[in-house]
């Protein structure tokens, strides 16, 4: 696997990445997440870490992996060369994927226990719905990330086709609801439970946060699994939170920027709509 993905390539580079092939593959797999998580999450750790790629060199950079959980991101970021460390509130869960606990670090996304401006890029994938304090979340991975580094935060708007998780569609009719459901039907409570481990956060939410803070710079605002002419409905208000299906923003912390590091790209421009 390629460290970089070529963003210098120009918009054709960009094109050929975010491809309806792409898209295909990876709802092909996200088809079998719940009976095969091994084959989806793998997919989905590859093709992330080429998305990666494009906004940052991964070669001997610090990545931290916030709610790393089972650790399916680890072996595709260390194949790119990334120093990879993983955080997860319970690193028992790490070894879901195979993988052995070192690198991982036990913690909260809300008070990560890394030291200021150390890591070269904070990841996050799917992890920001299941946290009761989102902003808080975001505002620590800013505070460890380094000026120039790169945030690539993801995860499943409520409103979203997946937003209510294996409650979907029914949480449409109320989270609440659809978790009694559930209950009835399987006789077990979900895993993500509404307002427990599963809250209602939008991508407009996320999106008046990274305006409202000034430590960060916007390079990227789509949806993560859509082909490159479907990025346009990031811009629509409501439209997005239903056609996004899964949110992706990626942004640069701002400060004096080294050699290597981020480059904005003229996929939005900078310009989405709160």
């Amino acid at each position: 696997m390629s460290g970089v993905w070529d963003v210098a390539g120009g918009p054709s580079a960009r094109r050929r990445f975010a491809s309806l092939a792409r898209s295909v593959r990876l709802f092909r797999g996200f088809l079998v997440e719940q009976t095969d998580p091994d084959h989806f999450y793998g997919l989905l750790a590859d093709d992330s870490v080429r998305q990666v790629g494009g906004y940052s060199a991964l070669a001997g950079r610090t990545v931290l992996d916030v709610g790393g959980g089972p650790g399916y991101f680890a072996s595709a970021f260390r194949a790119a060369g990334a120093r990879y460390v993983g955080l997860d509130p319970d690193v028992g869960d790490f070894s879901a994927a195979g993988e052995s606990v070192a690198g991982m670090v036990r913690g909260s996304g809300t008070a990560l226990p890394v030291q200021s401006a150390v890591v070269d890029v904070a990841f996050s994938s799917n992890v920001l719905e299941h946290v009761s304090e989102p902003n808080r979340m975001l505002d620590e991975m800013v505070r460890v990330t380094r000026p120039g580094g790169v945030l690539f935060v993801s995860f499943t708007p409520w409103l979203s086709p997946w937003g209510g998780h294996e409650t979907a569609p029914w949480h449409y009719l109320g989270g609440d609801r659809a978790r009694r459901r559930y209950q009835r039907k399987m006789g077990r409570s979900p895993k993500n439970r509404y307002r427990e481990t599963l809250f209602p956060l939008s991508i407009s939410d996320v999106l008046r946060w990274a305006r409202g803070n000034g430590d960060v710079e916007v390079l990227e605002a789509l949806p993560r699994y859509h082909p490159w002419w479907g990025r346009w409905v990031i811009r629509v208000p409501g439209v997005r939170e239903i056609a996004a299906w899964n949110f992706l923003l990626v942004l640069r912390r701002v400060g004096d920027e080294p050699g290597g590091a981020a480059r904005k790209t003229e996929l939005t421009g900078g310009r989405v709509a709160m």
